[in-house]
């Protein structure tokens, strides 16, 4: 009994540990293997999922989302009626959601007069303002969303939005339309090639897996484009298959479910498709940020090496390592070279991507260093926000310490205020010894 009782603390023991280790103590660990950066890839993307509020910024995309579903199939509808697929699109959506016919009759009823005022002149004026502003709306927001899961506070200009969203708007119900028109072709090829072949079945099987493979290129391209940083193209693409993979099955799941929602139809009608929407939108928005998270963790798990000593830094250290960063820079400025960059100081340096991200970040709100616009790569460019021979140790250390809130408790701020200037004058003479005082003196 006594050896069965000790077995069970041990074995305790054990979890405990290998907990300690999953959650803490990987960060320590400089082990190259792949079991190691695994568990480093799952650790940061569990944190990142949890600290980054992906539920509340998923359902804020589902808002923009339902916001934008009419018109945004307006303009799918419309090329699609320009190259004659329009019938074609409308029997797929009835195929593809039978419990909903009603509700889509619905939908498709708002998109008919929505085009309809493009030929009596109002579309071109209110309706393509609004048109264009929930569709760049959304896309707005999804970018700037995986710039926050990135940790990228350098955003595309106003220009470049416009442009670029307004292209992909104008390809992508193309390339739907395309898409759909070669599915149609390769089925009917593969009819007529495999129709009394015993690898009919194959082909058709392989067909009907094309999806996914598409799936996998559409989200694989979001994780690779919309952020505006460098992104490795292996993190977006691992990243791709496994969130495509599972927005195929949630997919599924959410097709197959029409079927049993039909005799909920004959008690909420039309809306019973609603809600059943909303939960596959929250849902599919979740995955797609689950995405970003994992594609950033797999660029970025090294950055977050030494965490728990990043986190528990002194300020004298912290203080020495912002001051050789800023040096580094003036230096690289004075020279003519290209602006200091984040991945340098983790390349050339060795210093971790959160010490980095902290410092960098520090000495710009200080006002020592300024970002360099235009060059987001790397992590982002950095110079000096002055004539680096106006640079000192003492200005760059004060600016430092400065930096932050200050005097926002009036009745302490007015108590100690002697107090406040008599510290604050020995330290702009920290370097004559003989200022020092006993601390008990300054009260």
């Amino acid at each position: 009994m006594s050896s069965n009782k000790q077995s069970a603390t041990t074995l305790w023991q054990r979890i405990k540990r290998n907990m300690r280790y999953c959650i803490n103590g990987v960060w320590n660990d400089t082990k190259g293997e792949w079991p190691v950066k695994a568990l480093k890839i799952i650790n940061l993307s569990v944190r990142t999922f949890m600290d980054r509020d992906l539920q509340l910024r998923a359902g804020a995309l589902t808002y923009n989302t339902v916001l934008a579903i009419i018109p945004a199939l307006a303009m799918i509808f419309a090329i699609a009626r320009g190259f004659g697929f329009q019938n074609l699109m409308q029997s797929e959506l009835f195929r593809y959601f039978p419990a909903q016919r009603q509700a889509l009759e619905s939908a498709l009823a708002y998109v008919d007069n929505y085009l309809a005022q493009a030929s009596q002149g109002v579309f071109i004026g209110i309706g393509l303002i609004f048109l264009l502003w929930t569709l760049i709306s959304l896309m707005s927001n999804v970018e700037d969303t995986f710039n926050y899961l990135w940790h990228v506070n350098i955003k595309r200009s106003l220009r470049h939005k416009f442009t670029d969203y307004t292209t992909l708007f104008l390809l992508l119900p193309i390339l739907m339309v395309c898409s759909a028109g070669i599915s149609i072709f390769m089925s009917d090829a593969v009819q007529v090639m495999f129709a009394d072949n015993a690898l009919s079945p194959m082909m058709h099987r392989l067909l009907a897996f094309m999806p996914i493979v598409i799936s996998w290129i559409i989200f694989t391209a979001a994780y690779y484009f919309v952020p505006n940083t460098k992104v490795r193209f292996l993190g977006a693409l691992f990243a791709g298959v496994l969130c495509g993979t599972f927005f195929e099955v949630v997919q599924w799941l959410f097709v197959s479910g029409q079927v049993y929602v039909s005799k909920y139809n004959a008690i909420y009608g039309s809306f019973a498709f609603l809600p059943l929407l909303l939960i596959w939108l929250q849902l599919s928005w979740l995955i797609a940020l689950s995405g970003v998270v994992l594609s950033y963790s797999w660029q970025n798990y090294d950055s977050y090496a030494h965490r728990d000593k990043v986190n528990g830094i002194s300020q004298t250290y912290a203080n020495n390592v912002a001051v050789a960063v800023l040096a580094l820079a003036a230096k690289k400025f004075k020279l003519h070279d290209s602006p200091l960059t984040r991945a340098e100081l983790m390349r050339e340096y060795d210093i971790p991507g959160l010490l980095a991200d902290r410092t960098l970040e520090r000495l710009v709100n200080a006002g020592l260093l300024i970002t360099v616009v235009g060059r987001e790569a790397d992590g982002g460019s950095y110079n000096p926000a002055f004539d680096p021979d106006e640079m000192t140790v003492n200005k760059a250390t004060n600016d430092l310490a400065d930096t932050g809130y200050a005097h926002f408790i009036p009745k302490a701020d007015s108590r100690f205020a002697a107090l406040l200037d008599r510290v604050a004058a020995m330290r702009d003479n920290q370097q004559n010894t003989s200022s020092d005082i006993p601390l008990l003196d300054l009260l």
